[in-house]
């Protein structure tokens, strides 16, 4: 069974989750449908340590998971929150 360390639930079946996409920079509000289609869209898949947005399920919480893609072993995982204040936004 592969268990998945959720920031606010602990170790969880992975089951219990769904994969949301690699975190990326969100485009202004007023860019271009390009700029928008690509944000949406296109996936780097890059070999190593990703970024991810993950969804637990049964507590609909959003978390962010930092994983080797090779290995699939995963670093770390922590809230949005963190995120967001380790990136300086307010």
């Amino acid at each position: 069974m592969k268990l998945i360390p959720c920031p606010l639930n602990g170790w969880r079946n992975a089951d219990e989750f769904s994969y949301g996409g690699e975190v990326g920079t969100m485009p202004a509000p007023d860019a271009t449908d390009e700029a928008w289609i690509h944000y949406i869209f296109a996936r780097k898949n890059p070999a190593g340590l990703v970024r991810e947005w993950w969804y637990h399920i049964p507590t609909s919480y959003w978390f962010i998971l930092e994983r080797d893609t090779v290995s699939d072993a995963i670093v770390r995982s922590y809230s949005v929150d963190q995120f967001l204040q380790a990136a300086g936004s307010p």
